[in-house]
């Protein structure tokens, strides 16, 4: 019989993927002999078991629940449903990665009618009974029934009103026992029955929803931002209840032992008297730092720092503790790896390399490689800070600078971020169905929270600049418009917020681009002695060069050419060659372009040093080239000496019913052979030039594009060849060059071996090999690609992320392939996909020589290929 339930002490750390990190990380601290309430993990499996057998719970299971239930009523010597000492628990989702604020709790599980009314005599406190009660209502009827706990907050709102309370904490065991009822009613008017009233069927129906919750939509939206796989599932932690909501002499609290946005040394974090957790991480009311807890409990934070340092020395990682104190006894109820921001994660990982607690593969190893966008993002011009007006500070939940219009909702803030607009995102508070938004968002300010509320927590995982609990705001979501500091602000107003100081700015002040080095510049160094991936970018202008070295490139891999030509001085010339009808003509025009094109190669290959650079020729569609204002064709047209309306049928002859799979990339240099002339003059001389005058070693490496034959390369390569070898007899010159091709048909992939007798390198173009494989444009894509992840028919974008099941085997295919024809032929991917970490790793595995992505990805890939080549020892 398989084992689907496992006690506290029956688990350990290592085994996370069956228990659930939380899960797993409790078995341990149990085993640690720590304060833990106890309680069972129902495991992954079990969830899988669940959605495999038409989301219901068999009866396994819940037999084995059940009997794990007896143990912990034996273990507490309370029963489970009874009427005068309950036995309350708390249930918990816990998937193997962390994922905080994305799935479902509940809390106080096991009170009735009945039981509430024994709990309050048993622990003589009627106020404290009745406030559990009333948050298991909400709770339940929330995560368990899907009933939106707006409909309770309003009536709990009204209620504190009513009664002149300020807080939760005010009202009376009267007051909460009327606000029970008025849930109960909420309850039955939405389910048309009673609240049920049966602790196992309660037990048994939250089980259900955390399995459910692993699928709610938040959860894919950070499953897929976060490449966790869909079939992990997530565990269900039932654990004893400890209460922070029984008086003055109790609390809960969450903490990190260093400073999450920055990685100081030290405790770090926040706790509430009389409270439980939610009420700290939902920010509904502003709790206090940890610090002072040493001044209310000396004793209860005297032991939690000596179980703070423990744990932290037992995990050697940074550690994000959830702690409740009841009555004065100090209950630790989870344990993690605290999520961090990049320059946290940095500072702590260098730290840890310096205390000894770890080494450099393993400090390497650490550092989320994605997380290193958030280094290179923006800060706020200096001299425009001075100028700004601060109109409000508040928490500085997350570190970065962020100026944006402002909008109330996150489907707004969705909207206007696809639009192209920058955005704030302003609520009284963010929940986990907000993540949308938050991921569209530049910044987020919110009214409640503090430094560990859901709106803090998430922002840092994702590197958006976050202020949070501005209580001074006076916020109208319904009338779009916020108040603070004397200002008015509507909807579409620009506001700018600095995540590291917690200012809040009027208007929209500039940034610069971020600064990197110390530390960083460390952890680059030990990526680079461990990768043997090399790292090259995506370049086409000498700034770009320039930034891409100054961020560790090791060379430009894709030079798209034709992004040379949209200049306003050069694109008429390129118009003029598309249009003229003859040769001649056409020659004429492209001798205009070689000294530009020429002068940006010698740009680049100056700002290289040596580096290599791989330059694409021509590819896009003629069409996208040709004017189509009447006032760009009046002008071509007297350039050209030809009326408006000729310039115009031209253009109206170079339409394409599908230009992606139309006159482009090769079929260019096949059909105007000049063009490949042309280019091929521009980049020898500026080679042999930049050569002669620095000393640099470079070899040209020329890429023809969009080839699916090899008969169709030979023939672009002759051309090449020749004018290339011309070029060399001229100038005098001896230097070397290479001619490849991007594989970017499935063609040539399947033809790889034949390709690879006339191509020296093969670069992979996996944006186009990707709609050419899936039979989908990138462009229009995502009108239908979030209808699939509800279907769960894909779980990410194939275009952020390699399909390594498809695309990825034909990558893999003509690697092979091409290397069997040419055992030294030289293999890179240049298409987005070099600069996401997974798809490092599957070039790492496949023996590719390079990847090339943006210069602002480039450290990514470095890290990532560093993380690639120590996992795959």
């Amino acid at each position: 019989m398989a084992k689907w339930v496992y006690l506290f002490k029956e688990g350990n750390a290592d085994m996370r993927n069956l228990l659930g990190g939380k899960g797993a990380n409790l078995a341990e601290m149990t085993n640690l002999g720590l304060p833990i309430p106890q309680g069972f993990t129902v495991t992954t499996e079990a969830c899988t078991e669940y959605y495999n057998s038409g989301k219901k719970i068999t009866d396994e299971i819940q037999n084995q629940i059940f009997e794990s239930l007896a143990w912990l009523e034996e273990h507490q010597g309370k029963k489970f449903g009874d009427t005068e000492d309950p036995l309350l628990v708390s249930v918990r989702s816990g998937a193997r990665a962390s994922m905080p604020g994305m799935m479902d709790t509940i809390l106080n599980l096991g009170l009735n009618d009945v039981a509430v009314e024994g709990f309050a005599k048993k622990t003589g406190n009627a106020r404290f009974a009745y406030d559990s009660y009333r948050r298991f209502i909400q709770m339940f009827s929330d995560v368990v029934m899907e009933i939106p706990k707006s409909h309770f907050e309003r009536i709990l709102d009204q209620e504190k009103e009513k009664k002149g309370a300020k807080f939760d904490t005010d009202l009376t065991a009267d007051d909460l026992k009327e606000i029970i009822n008025l849930f109960k009613n909420i309850y039955k008017d939405a389910m048309g029955e009673e609240f049920p009233q049966d602790p196992k069927v309660q037990l048994m129906e939250a089980v259900k929803a955390v399995f459910r919750s692993w699928d709610n939509p938040r959860a894919i939206v950070y499953r897929r931002m976060n490449d966790i796989p869909g079939d992990w599932g997530t565990a269900v932690n039932v654990q004893c209840m400890v209460f922070g909501n029984m008086g003055n002499t109790s609390g809960t609290g969450v903490a990190f032992t260093r400073n999450p946005s920055t990685g100081a040394k030290g405790i770090y974090g926040e706790y509430l008297i009389n409270a439980q957790g939610e009420d700290v991480v939902a920010g509904v009311r502003t709790p206090q730092p940890i610090t002072k807890l040493e001044q209310d409990m000396p004793e209860c934070y005297e032991q939690f720092m000596a179980i703070a340092n423990k744990l932290e020395d037992h995990y050697r990682d940074m550690q994000d503790m959830e702690f409740t104190i009841q009555e004065g006894k100090l209950y630790f109820l989870q344990t993690r790896n605290g999520k961090r921001t990049a320059p946290a994660a940095i500072q702590i990982a260098c730290d840890l390399v310096d205390e000894g607690k770890i080494t450099p593969e393993e400090a390497v190893i650490r550092i989320e490689a994605k997380s290193l966008d958030q280094l290179l993002h923006p800060t706020f011009d200096k001299d425009a800070l001075k100028a700004g007006k601060v109109i409000g500070s508040a928490l500085p939940a997350s570190p970065g600078a962020a100026a944006g219009k402002v909008y109330f909702t996150a489907d707004e803030a969705k909207a206007a971020h696809e639009k192209g607009e920058r955005v704030i995102l302003v609520r009284l508070e963010t929940s986990p169905e907000d993540i949308e938004g938050m991921h569209a968002a530049e910044g987020i300010l919110t009214v409640r929270g503090g430094m560990t509320s859901h709106a803090a927590v998430v922002a840092r995982g994702m590197g958006t600049a976050c202020v949070s609990g501005c209580g001074e705001i006076t916020i109208n979501e319904e009338a779009k418009v916020f108040e603070l500091g004397g200002e008015t602000i509507h909807e579409g107003d620009y506001i700018s917020l600095d995540g590291s100081t917690g200012n809040i700015y009027l208007g929209d002040i500039k940034t610069v681009e971020a600064s990197v080095g110390g530390n960083f510049a460390r952890i680059m160094e030990w990526a680079d002695q461990f990768r043997t991936l090399r790292v090259r970018t995506n370049a086409d202008t000498p700034a770009d060069t320039l930034n891409a070295v100054k961020l560790g490139a090791e060379g430009i891999g894709l030079c798209r050419t034709e992004h040379m030509f949209f200049d306003p001085e050069r694109i008429p010339k390129i118009r003029k060659m598309i249009l003229s009808d003859s040769v001649e003509a056409r020659e004429e025009a492209l001798n205009e372009l070689i000294p530009f094109q020429k002068g940006d190669f010698k740009a680049m290959y100056e700002a290289l040093e040596g580096r290599p650079m791989t330059v694409r020729y021509l590819d896009p569609p003629l069409h996208e080239f040709v004017p189509t204002s009447a006032e760009d064709i009046a002008a071509l047209a007297a350039d050209m000496g030809l009326t408006p309306e000729q310039v115009k049928a031209k253009c109206d002859e170079l339409h394409e019913f599908n230009p992606m799979m139309g006159h482009r990339g090769c079929r260019l240099a096949v059909t105007y052979p000049e063009i490949a002339k042309m280019q091929t003059r521009a980049v020898m001389e500026a080679a042999i030039e930049v050569k002669a005058e620095k000393g640099y070693d470079i070899v040209p490496e020329i890429m023809i594009p969009l080839v699916g034959e090899k008969k169709e390369l030979k023939f672009v390569k002759d051309i090449v060849v020749e004018t290339a070898e011309a070029v060399k007899k001229e100038k005098g010159s001896d230097i070397e060059y290479h001619i490849g091709t991007m594989i970017e048909i499935p063609r040539a992939a399947l033809l790889a071996d034949e390709i690879a007798e006339e191509a020296e390198f093969f670069s992979f173009g996996t944006n186009d090999l990707t709609q050419m494989t899936f039979g989908f444009s990138r462009d229009d894509a995502g009108k239908f690609l979030d209808a699939y992840y509800k279907a769960k028919i894909y779980e990410s974008d194939p275009f952020a992320r390699l399909d390594q099941s498809g695309v990825g085997k034909l990558v893999k295919m003509a690697a092979e392939k091409g290397r069997a024809t040419r055992p030294d032929l030289k293999l890179g991917i240049c298409g987005e996909h070099g600069g996401d970490p997974s798809s490092v790793e599957f070039c790492h595995k496949i023996g590719l020589n390079y990847v090339s992505c943006s210069p602002f990805r480039v450290p990514i890939a470095r890290l990532a290929a560093a993380q690639a080549a120590l996992n795959n020892k």
